[in-house]
């Protein structure tokens, strides 16, 4: 027998807060009952569409305020609420049963606890999902899209052939960053359309056939691609059975091509070999791995320890992305020149010349091997700050990447530095290494910058378990004194070229 051909339409996700029932303005009163204080607009990013162990930890950073108290505060007085009666957004129930009668599975994926879930689930009719992802089944909520592909597993769904129902900007990341079409219903916060998602005032109206439209045809588009950069910390040799833990953190990354520094020479090869994936080695210091076809590679290969290496990549028939590698002086290193030694301005800049004449003759390289229509991606260890965490100080090389058209992919998705600073310099250095007792200052300095048919879906820090500080750092289950960076890109139209290597 020949099996039913799959719907267009595999699944519909909906969000449960301010999109399938008017609960979120009662989440910003819990919220603003707690804090003592009324919500402003630059308090939105903190509170909706976001599970409560973040708002609680965000509140006890401003006040001192015990989080697991302030958690257990929020739980129970949005939970309260709730059960004083849930009111169904407009157009929800209607959307609900029309997906019910042609056939079409739901999920709802909700940044709230099970047990506030089941309230909802209780008064909506639990058997009109086949599937609820709450903030009790995934280690990371939204904007990540673990809850989104979470339930797409669970479904047996496809990510480009489900359409996530959301009202809050940190919901429609996350489902973005997953795969899935959006289709947004602003509640408080204001959500600007894009490719791949659509704004609708409200649920009224919305039929079966305006969602289907939304994926069918499939969306030509490859899958996303997730970039890492990664030093190895001199290959990793400052930590026991370090070539086996580099292979489980990029597994466990998700990683489609990883951008390394400090390979010790042998590390790229070794890697890629284990992992069945293709490589490219260039001189003692740099290298890539990628799952998909290597088809050039750029740059000199006998590069120094210091400099870049380039490559392109075949990411899906008619989708090809250059992939730069690059690591810059380490001294003088701005930080300690600004927190130990009091330097001015002016003499931080001026001290950035050597970084900055690697960065521009790496972008010299860039333009050289650059063909219109394919994207680049930059990352490494720049060795210095980013103008757009500390303004206080123009720091001329993340300038430059920026004036020559490169996107800092960790501040489109975290615009905010107080409160995501991302720092990667150091998971293990928390002490300067002088025994003078200061503390290490903490930076951001490993990078993916892009340009050109990329779209920033999700972007993050990335370090495994619970590294010790130096030098007692042999066990560490992370094999870098560097946290990694993963961006997971979607490419856009611009992004396809029309030949192949």
């Amino acid at each position: 027998m020949t099996p039913a051909p799959r719907l267009p339409l595999q699944a519909v996700l909906f969000d449960m807060d301010g999109t399938l029932v008017d609960t979120e303005r009662l989440w910003w009163e819990v919220v603003e009952q707690v804090a003592g204080r009324p919500l402003a607009d630059p308090d939105r990013a903190e509170v909706l569409g976001r599970p409560v162990e973040h708002t609680a930890g965000w509140l006890a950073a401003a006040s001192g305020r015990s989080e697991a108290e302030l958690g257990a505060a929020l739980h129970r007085g949005f939970a309260d609420r709730v059960r004083t009666g849930v009111v169904p957004r407009p157009g929800a129930l209607a959307l609900l049963d029309a997906l019910a009668r042609d056939g079409v599975p739901t999920a709802l994926v909700t940044a709230s606890s099970r047990e506030v879930a089941a309230t909802v689930l209780a008064a909506l009719g639990a058997d009109r999902f086949a599937v609820a992802v709450t903030a009790d089944d995934t280690d990371r909520g939204k904007p990540a899209p673990d809850p989104y592909l979470a339930a797409c597993h669970a479904l047996g769904a496809e990510p480009a052939a489900c359409v996530a129902v959301e009202d809050s900007p940190t919901g429609v990341r996350s489902a973005e960053a997953a795969g899935c079409a959006v289709l947004a219903v602003p509640s408080l916060a204001p959500i600007a359309a894009a490719p791949g998602r659509t704004v609708r005032a409200s649920l009224v109206g919305v039929t079966t056939r305006e969602l289907t439209a939304m994926v069918d045809p499939p969306a030509p588009h490859p899958a996303p691609l997730r970039v890492m950069t990664w030093n190895l910390w001199l290959g990793g040799t400052e930590v026991d059975d370090h070539r086996a833990k580099q292979l489980t953190a990029i597994l466990d990354s998700g990683a489609d091509v990883v951008g390394l520094q400090e390979t010790a020479g042998t590390a790229t090869a070794e890697l890629a070999a284990a992992l069945g994936w293709h490589h490219h080695t260039a001189g003692e210091n740099l290298g890539v791995l990628s799952r998909h076809p290597i088809t050039a590679r750029h740059g000199d290969p006998a590069v120094g320890f210091y400099g870049a290496a380039g490559v392109r990549i075949a990411v899906a028939p008619g989708h090809e992305v250059d992939l730069w590698t690059a690591h810059l002086h380490s001294t003088p290193y701005g930080p300690y020149e600004a927190a130990f030694d009091g330097l001015d301005t002016d003499t931080l800049i001026a001290h950035e010349d050597v970084r900055l004449g690697q960065l521009r003759r790496a972008l010299e390289q860039i333009d050289e091997a650059a063909t219109d229509g394919v994207p680049v991606v930059l990352v490494g260890d720049f060795n210095c700050p980013s103008h757009l965490d500390r303004p206080d100080v123009a720091w001329p090389v993340t300038r430059a990447a920026e004036a020559a058209g490169l996107r800092d992919s960790y501040r489109e998705a975290h615009p905010d530095p107080p409160a995501a600073p991302g720092h990667t310099w150091s998971p293990v250095h928390t002490w300067h290494e002088d025994g003078s007792g200061r503390p290490e200052p903490q930076d951001r300095i490993d990078y993916v910058l892009h340009r050109g048919g990329l779209r920033t879906l999700d972007s993050r820090t990335y370090v495994t378990g619970a590294p010790g500080p130096w030098p007692d750092v042999r066990a560490n289950a992370w094999p870098s004194d560097h946290a990694a960076v993963v961006t997971t890109f979607a490419l856009t139209d611009s992004g396809a070229t029309s030949h192949m290597g």
